[in-house]
Formats: structure tokens, C-alpha cells, sequence
């Protein structure tokens, strides 16, 4: 019998590569990655045709539009490859009957809250890739409401570009770094999230609707920056700064923690600390 196979978009970004390194963990699956070049995830006529050849019985969205700041400019194409495509996957997978797992943000809040979030308090984007991505779940639910939405926060790995990489390398260059410490979140090590994702699938167990995940812990970005600091063990000085001191074009969030209880309850997801995670990621960093 053939095994089912579970098609990952993005497959070039940190979480499908995360997701590539664990597939091998998965032998009672077939997995079959693609990037933009292999799939044109705007076009829907695509997107139908490459599911009624490959007939996915999973599919997970990686695929995304994630330049924060670049989407004040680029509002089309965030719109396009944030919104509008997950609707495309999420209905080609129903017409299909494949499981249809999407992975959106914490931007889709505001930032105001002084309790964690939960996956029904109500979405109020600060910035245009927050508002893309909220179109994007809006879409997916529209067009497939048997599909799992999976939010997550400051996401970082061994592979693409993230905050840690450009600490590390900026911690190797300079005497003084000012880092954000009115912002606070938790960190998301993307081979966790892979991790959790590939479990969900392989429970056997479809539980539509909103999940919450992150690492375990409340830190600022200075928080963030001290710990790779001293993980790698530089003698570049951290300070901390306001955001006021740090103008970007895009709006943050000042506040990002989510409550992961939902996940934790319905799929038996362990959720490791986050400086537990961040110590593998750049041991793995520096074997690279």
C-alpha cells in the first residue's frame, strides 16, 4: 500500500527545513517538499493541478511572507503569499480530504495584553504582515474549516536568516550592542514546532482550530540577546533600549506570550524551556 504523503510548502524556510531533518523520523510517511520554484502557491490553477497529481493526505503551510517591516511597502505581495494563498491550500486540501495545518503569528495581536494569549481572545493587528496574516487565517477557515491554524512567536533555527544568526554575528564584530527590552514574548525554536507539528499528524487524532505554541518562558529581546551572549560566550556588551530608541516602519507588539494549554491537553505536546532550546540550536549553529 502506498504510504500517505504529507506535502510541506516553504520547504527552504527554517520550519520546512526543520521539517526535512525530521522527516527521516517518519518512515510510515512519504514526504514531498516543495519551494516557490516548485509551486506557485498564489496560482490557484497550480495549486489545484499539483494536488490532483500528488494527492497529499496532509499538507502544511511553511510558505510565507515574513520581511515584518518590508510588508509596509510590499502590501501586495505580503496580501498575496500571506493571505491569499493559504485560502488556496486550505481549499485544494478539502477538495482532496487531505489534513490542512497552517502556521500564522502572534502579530495577528496587538501587543496590549497583560495575561497570556488564548487561541479565541480577539485578533487586532499593529502592522501590514500582521494584518496578511490575519487575512490569511480568515481565508483558511473560510475555505476549509477542518483545517488546524497553529500561531507561534519569534521563530529561530540553524537554517535561514533570524535573530540569533544576527546576534551571533554582530556579537563577533562589535564592542556594544543595544538591544529592545520593553518588548516581551517567548522564543519559538522552529525544530520544536517541527517537531510538534509531525507529532499532531501522527497521532491519528484531527482536532481543528487555533493552537498556541511557543517555548516555555517570558523574556524581553534583551533577555534574548544576553542569553546568546553568554551561550557564545562573547565580550560584546549588551545594553538594554526602548523601542522608542529603535524605529522600524512597522509597529511591534510589546507584548507576545501565548497560552499553550490546548495543545499541551488535546496532542500531549511537551513544550521544552527556552533556553534549553537555544542552547541546541547554536550548538548546532557552530558545527555548522
Amino acid at each position: 500500500m502506498d504510504k500517505p504523503i504529507i506535502l510541506v510548502t516553504g520547504a527552504d524556510g527554517q520550519l520546512g527545513s526543520e521539517l526535512r531533518v525530521l522527516s527521516a523520523d517518519y518512515p510510515a510517511f512519504d514526504f514531498k517538499f516543495v519551494t516557490r520554484k516548485d509551486l506557485s502557491i498564489t496560482d490557484e490553477n497550480a495549486v489545484k493541478e499539483f494536488f490532483t497529481s500528488l494527492k497529499p493526505a496532509y499538507c502544511v503551510n511553511c510558505a510565507a511572507y515574513t520581511a515584518v517591516d518590508k510588508a509596509e511597502s510590499e502590501k501586495e505581495l505580503a496580501f498575496l503569499v500571506n493571505g491569499n494563498a493559504p485560502g488556496l491550500l486550505a481549499a485544494a486540501s478539502r477538495a482532496h480530504g487531505a489534513g490542512f495545518i497552517h502556521v500564522s503569528t502572534d502579530y495577528v495581536f496587538n501587543g496590549n495584553a497583560t495575561e497570556p494569549y488564548r487561541e479565541e481572545d480577539a485578533v487586532d493587528p499593529v502592522n501590514l504582515y500582521g494584518e496578511s496574516k490575519r487575512l490569511g487565517e480568515e481565508l483558511v477557515n473560510k475555505s476549509n474549516n477542518d483545517s488546524i491554524i497553529i500561531r507561534t512567536s519569534w521563530v529561530y533555527s540553524s537554517f535561514g536568516n533570524n535573530f540569533v544568526k544576527t546576534m551571533m554575528r554582530l556579537m563577533k564584530d562589535r564592542k556594544v550592542l543595544g538591544v529592545v527590552n520593553d518588548q516581551y514574548g517567548s522564543p519559538t525554536y522552529a525544530a520544536d514546532l517541527a517537531d510538534a507539528i509531525l507529532k499532531i499528524i501522527n497521532s491519528g487524532k484531527w482536532t481543528p482550530g487555533f493552537y498556541h505554541y511557543s517555548n516555555e518562558g517570558i523574556i524581553s529581546w534583551f533577555d534574548f540577546a544576553v542569553a546568546i551572549q553568554r551561550l557564545s560566550a562573547s565580550l560584546c556588551e549588551v545594553d538594554p533600549i526602548p523601542t522608542s530608541s529603535y524605529p522600524t516602519p512597522a509597529r511591534r507588539p510589546g507584548y507576545s506570550i501565548f497560552s499553550k494549554e490546548k495543545i499541551k491537553e488535546i496532542y500531549q505536546i511537551e513544550v521544552p524551556q527556552w533556553e534549553e532550546s537555544l542552547k541546541l540550536c547554536m550548538q548546532k549553529i557552530a558545527q555548522n
